[in-house]
């Protein structure tokens, strides 16, 4: 059994992870992929037949009022966001998606990221449907069976030694040497997955008719943290929502910059200790020593007088069981990294009656 307080110095066997419908979507969209990935077709024909593909899987996920959550924490008008019904189970292929249709654009032949699991599959899928080359960098110690998902979708998986760090700024080298488009985080992409994230914010604006009081969210390396406070920022601007909401981000326990950041009121989020981040099968999707776009999500917290706070793996297990038993979702344990943030500052500071959003960002398998 894996030992959850100490990194393993063999394969790191992660959680299922996320899982979604990508076969069945595939199935779906058949008739659009073929026009979308022929390169003898216009590229005026294959950019429709893609846009087409984007606009009836991706995005407009559920949102729900969560009465009975509500009910077992004493805050009123809990609203879940539950990404977990994009085509591979989580919000990356907003992300993904965006950056396949750039790439067709673009015309270029090849896509590469880095990943340890979710975001490799929602890329593959997406540069599948668009007849584009995927290769994926994985840090070598990584087991997760979303890896044979990305292959069955015909990305090509390229083992590395070292850390999810380590293998971005592989795969972002490769992509200089061989004019691949990058799709990793941090680079010259960045507004575009910021705005691809921000359709979030959209869709919540579309249910509410306003901004609600407080959004909370996992983060990681802060990216679609970052997008939902753009995507708000844009609608509060043109005179569409009456506030900006107060930004809540949460994350495994002691092992995030931008939460610790937040926490010890520093002025930009410092670099953790990589040999003291400890992984286990509940924390991975959050934790990292370096978070690429901490910044950016620092200054949501900042910016909306909101907060952030840690979540043990104990917790994350316990509100995924209290979603799935008490709101019929799964979601996965990380996902309900924002709500804890939310309920624990509740606890301590009580929150007035208002409508507060919690972002849910995988399903579970």
């Amino acid at each position: 059994m894996l030992d959850e307080n100490k990194i393993s110095d063999g394969p790191f066997d992660l959680m299922d992870g996320a899982v979604g419908e990508f076969q069945q979507i595939q199935q779906d969209v058949n008739r659009q992929r073929a026009i979308a990935a022929d390169i003898s077709r216009p590229m005026a024909q294959r950019l429709e037949a893609y846009e087409d593909i984007i606009d009836s899987e991706v995005g407009d996920t559920a949102f729900i009022r969560a009465r009975n959550i509500e009910r077992e924490t004493g805050l009123r008008q809990i609203y879940l966001k539950f990404e977990g019904g994009n085509p591979t189970g989580t919000q990356k292929d907003r992300v993904a998606f965006a950056q396949a249709m750039d790439a067709l654009r673009r015309q270029f032949d090849t896509i590469t990221l880095a990943t340890c699991g979710n975001f490799g599959v929602a890329q593959a899928l997406a540069a599948s449907l668009a007849g584009i080359r995927c290769v994926i960098f994985i840090p070598g110690t990584y087991h997760t069976r979303r890896i044979q998902e990305m292959e069955q979708l015909g990305a090509e998986i390229v083992r590395v030694p070292g850390d999810y760090e380590g293998a971005v700024n592989i795969s972002s080298q490769r992509a200089l040497e061989n004019e691949w488009y990058d799709a990793n985080p941090g680079g010259s992409n960045t507004m575009m997955q910021l705005t691809a994230y921000g359709g979030i914010s959209y869709e919540i604006y579309d249910e509410l008719s306003d901004a609600p009081a407080a959004v909370a969210a996992p983060v990681s390396n802060g990216t679609t943290f970052a997008g939902i406070y753009k995507g708000f920022i844009s609608l509060y601007r043109r005179g569409k929502t009456s506030r900006m909401p107060r930004m809540v981000a949460g994350s495994s326990f002691g092992k995030n910059p931008i939460v610790q950041a937040v926490l010890k009121n520093k002025a930009t989020c410092e670099d953790l200790v990589p040999g003291k981040i400890h992984e286990t099968r509940v924390n991975e999707p959050l934790i990292n020593w370096h978070a690429i776009d901490g910044n950016l999500a620092l200054r949501a917290v900042r910016d909306t007088g909101g907060w952030a706070g840690n979540a043990t793996d104990k917790a994350m297990r316990r509100y995924s069981r209290l979603i799935r038993e008490r709101e019929g979702l799964d979601v996965l344990p990380a996902s309900t990294a924002g709500l804890i943030a939310l309920i624990e500052h509740h606890k301590s500071n009580p929150l007035p009656n208002d409508r507060y959003v919690v972002v849910l960002t995988g399903r579970k398998s």
